[in-house]
């Protein structure tokens, strides 16, 4: 609890025992019925009038409040809630019913402090997020360690991260081998090895051993500033929700004063009793005022964001959790998105009288000398160290592949037109992928077929999303074979392949024309080539791991450990958020309209209206509190909201 919150709290227990001895000691009257100021008691003994007590616990517990209506009257902010707490409050002494009115004012700062409360750990959950940036970024200048601000650290200066330091700015390590805590930018608590070669994202914290990494982005462009950005700006996106009661109490608020004021005149005019219908006039103004939406609303949406971002979901704002909950179809990339974007051997055909073994050495050591991410794969799947003078005479052939002398004999690895260029015999690889094709001294060893690996979680978010009703499509630049291939193992309702990104664009402008009046279609990519489809979908959805920084920047959404899976849980949280909004909406007006129609005729109390006013407000808070408690799943749901 903050200090502010405990100092709430002192003056609403000093109130209480205010109210408490006031209601407790009898008043000493006038004849004429006023109560004194003091009362003289056994000899010497004084005891304050009730009367005094009851100003003392109001003005306790309600001296801010009349300050902040004060001040926004002059400021020309007239109609909020503390200009209704203090009329209603005010003209409750003025009809002689002080315990009413302190009890009024004592409650709604109870339902205040309930409200900071919730914010506070809300807000502590997100700051939990906004702890992984770092302080100070170790790096070598000139033989010497120096610490210096991450700001001040150019692209390929060399840092050195400590066991237990936060990893200050992206880099490759260089030296050393570690395990890093992801759990601030991915949500998973499973540490991460990393040795040299490997990537370090900003934010990480080192567990075990000492790793230096050479910088590849300045901290304005690194992961953590990134994150932090995302997270502090969502607030500024309203969900329809918020932006509804923004406008409901704009026009609310004056319409419930006039109302009052017309109830306390209208029926004096008439009927007469002037004292009863101001009553049930000030009754009504306390019964009217907005907390529990004002307040609950917001703090809905807020721990929406807090829950999904400890979860490793960035969602930029409440209205982008109100489109997940509405969305019908998910469209995909392929590589990087539900596939690895690292190609593998996934399958070796060689010819009759050709092992596999022989097959693969053949290939790997032909594309011995090239860097292309093919020959990359042939090597790790050959594993270990060959010696290079096994391989001479390399030339590369555009368009086609490569020829070398292995061993001293002339090993041809390439597509399909360098065979026929060199007249080979081939056969035609029946496997989807990548395929090279080898002959050797010009008779044909066989194919190899390297294709992208399907991200393991993959096939369980494709099922997780069509259990919900949720229809799925892929988008894919790579060839029909491919495509269908990938499509069929996941279980995809559609696909779409050999698209350049401007086909992209055009196939989402058809599938969006598809889509029901109030559905939404999400886009899920990681590339360069995906930012114009991330921007043009319902709500954009990019892979902040891997993720370009196009597609980051483009993207509504962002999946901090590249795990498609978390797509449903994004999906859950927001369905979640959703119900927890419409049913303190429900609550709040159904329960306001109800007493506001008894305290017009008389048929509730002042106390009625404390609970018909803080009472809903601190169910509704404590309901709107839930959403900081994120689950994994709640179990299959439709698309709607």
């Amino acid at each position: 609890m903050t200090r502010k919150q405990k100092k709430t709290l002192i003056r609403i227990l000093v109130a209480a025992a205010l109210l408490v001895a006031a209601a407790l000691l009898p008043p000493i009257r006038t004849p004429f019925g006023i109560p004194l100021l003091t009362s003289r008691l056994d000899g010497d003994m004084f005891a304050v009038s009730p009367i005094w007590l009851y100003f003392a616990a109001y003005f306790t517990i309600g001296w801010d409040i009349l300050w902040k209506a004060v001040r926004n009257i002059g400021h020309g902010q007239v109609f909020d809630e503390n200009f209704l707490m203090c009329v209603a409050t005010i003209g409750a002494f003025i009809l002689g019913e002080t315990s009413e009115a302190v009890g009024v004012m004592l409650f709604y700062q109870v339902g205040e402090l309930f409200q900071s409360v919730a914010v506070g750990k809300s807000r502590r959950s997100i700051a939990q997020l906004m702890d992984i940036r770092p302080d100070v970024a170790n790096v070598e200048r000139d033989g010497q360690l120096l610490e210096v601000d991450p700001d001040e650290v150019s692209v390929g200066e060399v840092i050195v991260i400590r066991p237990g330091e936060k990893v200050p700015l992206d880099g490759v390590v260089i030296e050393g081998a570690s395990a890093l805590n992801t759990a601030a930018l991915t949500g998973e608590s499973a540490p991460r090895d990393v040795a040299v070669g490997g990537e370090l994202l900003s934010g990480c914290v080192n567990i075990t051993g000492l790793l230096k990494a050479r910088v590849t982005k300045e901290f304005g462009q690194s992961t953590v500033a990134k994150i932090l950005d995302l997270v502090e700006n969502a607030a500024a996106k309203k969900a329809r929700a918020e932006n509804f009661i923004t406008r409901f109490a704009k026009y609310y608020t004056p319409a419930v004063v006039f109302a009052a004021l017309a109830l306390a005149v209208i029926p004096s005019l008439l009927f007469g009793e002037w004292g009863v219908w101001v009553h049930r006039a000030l009754t009504f103004l306390v019964i009217s005022c907005p907390c529990a939406l004002v307040i609950s609303i917001p703090l809905s949406f807020f721990g929406g964001i807090g829950g999904a971002s400890a979860q490793g979901i960035l969602v930029k704002g409440g209205n982008y959790l109100e489109l997940l909950a509405r969305t019908e179809t998910v469209v995909f990339d392929k590589t990087g998105t539900l596939t690895q974007g690292v190609f593998e051997v996934s399958s070796l055909e060689p010819a009759p009288g050709v092992t596999q073994r022989e097959l693969l050495e053949a290939a790997a050591l032909a594309e011995r000398h090239s860097g292309h991410p093919i020959a990359q794969s042939l090597r790790r799947a050959l594993g270990g160290e060959v010696d290079p003078a096994r391989v001479t005479q390399v030339e590369e052939i555009p368009g086609h592949g490569v020829s070398a002398l292995v061993d001293g004999r002339r090993v041809l690895a390439g597509n399909e037109k360098l065979m026929g260029r060199e007249n080979v015999a081939f056969q035609p690889c029946a496997q989807a992928g990548t395929v090279v094709h080898v002959a050797r001294e010009g008779r044909y060893l066989g194919c190899a077929v390297i294709a992208d690996q399907i991200k393991p979680t993959a096939p369980a978010a494709v099922k997780a999303l069509k259990s919900r009703g949720i229809r799925t499509v892929m988008l894919t630049g790579d060839s029909e074979a491919v495509g269908e291939t990938v499509a069929g193992q996941l279980g995809l309702d559609e696909v779409h392949a050999q698209l350049l990104p401007g086909d992209k664009v055009e196939r989402l402008e058809g599938l969006l024309a598809r889509k029901s009046a109030k559905g939404v279609l999400a886009y899920v990519g990681d590339g360069v080539n995906d930012a114009p489809v991330l921007s043009r979908a319902d709500v954009g959805i990019a892979m902040g791991a891997m993720g370009s920084d196009a597609a980051i920047e483009a993207a509504d959404v962002v999946l901090m450990d590249d795990d498609p899976a978390k797509l449903a849980k994004a999906m859950d949280i927001a369905h979640r958020c959703l119900r927890i909004v419409k049913e303190n909406i429900v609550l709040a007006l159904g329960v306001k309209a109800l007493f506001l129609i008894l305290g017009a005729l008389g048929r509730t109390s002042m106390w009625g209206a404390v609970f018909a006013d803080v009472g809903v407000a601190v169910i509704a808070i404590l309901n709107a509190t839930r959403m900081l408690k994120t689950k994994a799943s709640d179990g299959p749901r439709t698309g709607g909201a």
